[in-house]
């Protein structure tokens, strides 16, 4: 296995950035109840590029003011307050040379609280399994959401696209990532037992990841070909940790093939232990697969490779940059320290709890 440097300098689109290492999207609650990104988000955001990141996702930021909001203080892109809380937000980044990208969201059946809308929808009338999160204030068991109209869908096919235009050309984000993942709306789509329609949304797994391409294709036309759009897939979700795609290498070729020609810049590929076998009878990764049938996509991988030992060993695998959860928010540094040999700080879980938003130890304000 090849081991590539983490300090290269690498690009997404026309995008430059000045190293392989980013910060990944995650949810942390810290928005006024009207979904305006805070003044503490600001802080929050610089500090990992002035840590040395080479880009930062934002957390998923919500669409519309319809059903997409998945979390009550959740940030959105729906109103000239919204966007003038981000453009505080990536103004901040960029003057700590860093670069930001936003990660829009629509909640779909995983909705735990919404300030414009009560009830959820999704692709078929199931509720998800598992129960609501009670660190981003969710109780109990997920209600059983409402199967969406296609005039529904459409008019979410359009929300996306706007929130990706008001992101790059009101708000001043570099790029946009499209969340497929994690058991959000788009992820449900593509999931066999979340997504029973016999029309055209449903079907097979290159049937159901139409409304991903669609999505694609939707803020692609609006952003242009100049600005970089990616897609975060995974195959666990949130409230099914351990899910896997029905018929393993076969449908990852399907979906990375589709992906490849769907126009985007980048596959953002997120896995618990990114090293490990995708499927049980199959020994590569997901990122080798992607790899295999995406082979000139710009692929991102993300999953537990905080050590610089697994990050350099997925890197051979075929990913052209490496996101960090756990690892950037423990080490806000993380590329300066690694970079100088330094020692990194472990993750204390206690960041997430009781409630997952921005902690006061987590900000340069507190010493750290």
């Amino acid at each position: 296995m090849k081991t590539l440097c983490l300090f290269n300098p690498g690009r997404i689109g026309q995008v430059e950035l000045n190293n392989r290492l980013v910060v990944a999207p995650m949810t942390r609650v810290t928005a006024s109840e009207d979904g305006v990104a805070s003044e503490r988000m600001k802080t929050y955001y610089e500090d990992f590029a002035r840590g040395g990141f080479g880009l930062v996702i934002s957390e998923g930021i919500y669409i519309d003011k319809a059903w997409s909001q998945t979390y009550v203080f959740q940030a959105g892109l729906t109103s000239p307050e919204q966007i003038a809380g981000w453009r505080n937000v990536t103004d901040a980044v960029h003057q700590n040379n860093g670069r930001i990208f936003a990660q829009i969201q629509h909640s779909g059946a995983l909705s735990q609280g919404n300030y414009f809308r009560s009830g959820t929808v999704a692709p078929s009338a199931v509720r998800p399994v598992g129960k609501q999160m009670t660190f981003y204030r969710g109780e109990g068991e997920y209600p059983v959401p409402r199967e969406l109209s296609e005039g529904e869908i459409q008019d979410i096919i359009g929300s996306f696209a706007d929130a990706a235009s008001c992101a790059v050309f009101e708000a001043g984000f570099d790029g946009i990532e499209i969340h497929g993942a994690n058991g959000y709306l788009l992820d449900q789509f593509l999931t066999d037992y979340t997504n029973l329609r016999t029309d055209y949304w449903g079907g097979d797994i290159a049937d159901r990841l139409k409304l991903s391409l669609a999505v694609i294709q939707s803020v692609r036309r609006r952003v242009g070909d100049e600005i970089p759009v990616g897609i975060r897939i995974s195959q666990g979700k949130v409230n099914d940790f351990f899910h896997k795609w029905a018929k393993g290498e076969e449908d990852a070729r399907v979906v990375f093939t589709l992906l490849a020609a769907s126009g985007i810049d980048y596959l953002h590929l997120t896995e618990f232990e990114a090293w490990q076998p995708a499927f049980a009878d199959n020994s590569h990764s997901l990122v080798e697969l992607g790899r295999k049938y995406a082979p000139q996509l710009t692929i991102m991988a993300n999953g537990s490779l905080h050590d610089e030992a697994r990050a350099q060993q997925v890197r051979g695998m075929g990913a052209d940059f490496i996101a960090l959860g756990r690892g950037a928010l423990a080490n806000h540094d993380w590329p300066v320290r690694v970079a100088a040999g330094g020692a990194l700080r472990e993750f204390d879980s206690a960041i997430l709890g009781p409630v997952a938003n921005i902690k006061d130890s987590e900000l340069p304000a507190s010493g750290e």
